[in-house]
C-alpha cells in the first residue's frame, strides 16, 4: 500500500472512531432500563456515513420520551404523559408501550391498560419493566396465579435481586384483598 493510501485509510479509521465516540460514551453513561428505546428505524444492513450519527429525529425522540418520563415520575401527571408519549410516534416500542400502559392503569382505566402492557410483550417478550408492570396489574386486579406468573418470567430474566423482581415479590407477599395500588 501506498503511504498515501495508509494515510487515508488511518484518517477514515480516526474520523469514524470520533463520531462512535459519542455513541459509545452515552451507552455506558446511561446503563437505567428506562432509558428511551432505540429507534424502531434502525438497520442490520450496513450504514452510510451519514447515518452513522444519530439523526435530529432520533435525538427529538430522546428527549420527548425523557419529558414523558419526568411527567410521569416526577409530576404523576399520567394524561399528560400518555399525550406525550403517542406523540412520540413509536407505540411499537416496548418501552413506550409499557408507560403508556402504566399511565393508564394509575388513572384506573384497567382494560386499557392491559392492551398497552400486552402490546408492549408483543414487541418485546423480555421487557422486564413491562413484566414486573403488568404483574402489579395482576395483583390489583386479584389475579395473583397471573402475578406469580409474571414475577417467574421476571425472575428467568432479571434474576431474583433485581428491582422489578423485589418489587413484584413485595406486592405478592402483602395479603390479598388489602386493596392497596401499587
Amino acid at each position: 500500500m501506498s503511504k498515501f493510501a495508509i494515510r487515508l485509510l488511518t484518517l477514515a479509521m480516526f474520523s469514524m472512531a470520533l463520531v462512535a465516540a459519542p455513541l459509545v460514551t452515552k451507552a455506558y453513561a446511561a446503563p437505567d432500563s428506562d432509558a428511551p428505546p432505540p429507534s424502531s428505524s434502525s438497520k442490520k444492513a450496513k450504514k452510510k456515513t451519514s447515518e452513522v450519527t444519530p439523526s435530529i429525529k432520533d435525538a427529538a425522540f430522546a428527549k420527548g420520551y425523557r419529558d414523558a418520563y419526568a411527567t410521569i415520575y416526577d409530576r404523576n401527571d399520567y394524561a399528560a404523559a400518555i399525550g406525550q408519549l403517542k406523540a412520540l410516534g413509536h407505540d411499537d416500542s416496548a418501552a413506550v408501550a409499557n408507560l403508556i400502559g402504566y399511565s393508564y392503569r394509575k388513572l384506573g382505566d384497567y382494560k386499557v391498560s392491559q392492551i398497552w402492557y400486552e402490546r408492549a410483550l408483543k414487541a418485546d417478550p423480555n421487557h422486564v419493566k413491562t413484566w414486573q408492570y403488568y404483574g402489579l396489574w395482576q395483583v390489583e386486579q386479584g389475579n395473583r396465579e397471573q402475578a406469580q406468573y409474571h414475577l417467574n418470567r421476571i425472575a428467568a430474566l432479571a434474576g431474583t435481586n433485581s428491582e422489578e423482581y423485589r418489587s413484584l415479590a413485595a406486592a405478592l407477599g402483602k395479603p390479598p384483598g388489602t386493596g392497596l395500588v401499587y
